[in-house]
């Protein structure tokens, strides 16, 4: 049953939070705890010093903002559709779900590299989206050093509060004790049940603010709900690709390197950095984007986040089954 809902979880949270969201809406205030507690526990896995950049860490980065402003450059141009571009923008220019990391681990991927792209990723949207926004939607008045300050206010304290806790925990038990701290079998599977009651209360916020206020033609929705799964696959496929043809080692210093990387071994190092990157570069932190598209750009906009909430867990929640099939 445990196996099931591992490999099922992600979908049946994302229903659950969709179906029952007028039941879950009152409990939004509890998800940035929620995200957290499941960084700090996925970062008391990790050792700060294995923290390291990595060639597939950059050529992603480069990619995603490629990407992004090339894909809302030219559909601007042959459609002319200001909504779908920008919606389209959003699927590609969102930074690294803070989740990743946990998923990744669970099939085999590099926790360590992955933490290290994600906290990259975040950082380096913080600054391009106030850089260039303005010129895509010059009404939103605002200028670069606010639109920066307002979004690291919405990321450093969800990434830097529980990664230097953690650090923090390891540095006072090896100070203590003068052994490297472990974090219990029984609690390093913590980050992905925090995870999935996230999902439950991510989708029923993003159910009630985005999707059921939309008063846009269907055709146009439908339009931007099919290109933002077609973002998602390219964006998995590729960043699995450049995982695979860039791999980079990774190292860990205590038994959990074994549960978190099971296939991190130097004769995988390709597999584990496709898996890697695939994530890196595919799973997306949905809630910011959609925060952003509504924020700096029209509102309509954010309904290519909020699609790409359900094709990536989708993809993840396929991925997951067929890690548990191969067991």
């Amino acid at each position: 049953m445990k196996k099931w809902f591992d490999s099922n979880a992600l979908w049946l949270s994302m229903l659950i939070g969709a179906l029952g969201y007028k039941l879950f809406l009152p409990l939004a205030p509890t998800l940035p705890w929620l995200i957290f507690f499941m960084l700090f526990f996925t970062f008391c896995k990790v050792n700060p010093l294995d923290l390291r950049l990595h060639k597939w860490h950059w050529v992603v980065l480069a990619a995603q903002m490629l990407f992004s402003f090339a894909s809302y450059a030219v559909l601007l141009h042959w459609t002319g559709d200001k909504i779908l571009a920008q919606g389209i923008l959003m699927c590609f220019i969102m930074p690294t779900a803070t989740a990743a990391p946990i998923i990744a681990g669970k099939m085999g991927g590099s926790i360590q590299n992955l933490t290290t792209f994600t906290l990259l990723s975040n950082f380096a949207t913080a600054i391009i989206v106030p850089a260039t926004f303005p010129l895509i939607n010059p009404t939103a008045n605002m200028t670069f050093w606010l639109a920066f300050l307002l979004i690291l206010s919405r990321i450093a304290p969800l990434l830097l509060g529980p990664f230097f806790s953690a650090w923090l925990l390891r540095l006072a038990y090896k100070w203590k004790t003068r052994k490297e701290f472990v974090l219990p079998v029984k609690i390093a599977v913590v980050p992905f049940y925090l995870w999935v009651a996230s999902i439950v209360v991510l989708t029923s916020v993003v159910t009630e603010t985005t999707i059921l206020n939309f008063h846009a033609q269907i055709s146009n929705i439908i339009i931007l709900i099919i290109a933002s799964f077609f973002a998602c696959l390219l964006q998995f496929g590729l960043g699995k690709l450049i995982g695979y043809y860039l791999p980079a080692p990774s190292k860990g210093t205590d038994y959990q390197d074994v549960l978190i990387n099971p296939a991190a071994a130097p004769t995988t190092m390709s597999g584990v950095s496709s898996i890697t990157a695939g994530q890196a570069f595919g799973q997306k932190n949905t809630s910011l984007g959609v925060w952003m598209a509504n924020t700096f750009l029209d509102p309509m906009a954010s309904l290519g986040a909020a699609a790409y909430i359900l094709w990536q867990n989708i993809f993840n929640s396929v991925q997951l089954m067929v890690v548990a099939h191969k067991k």
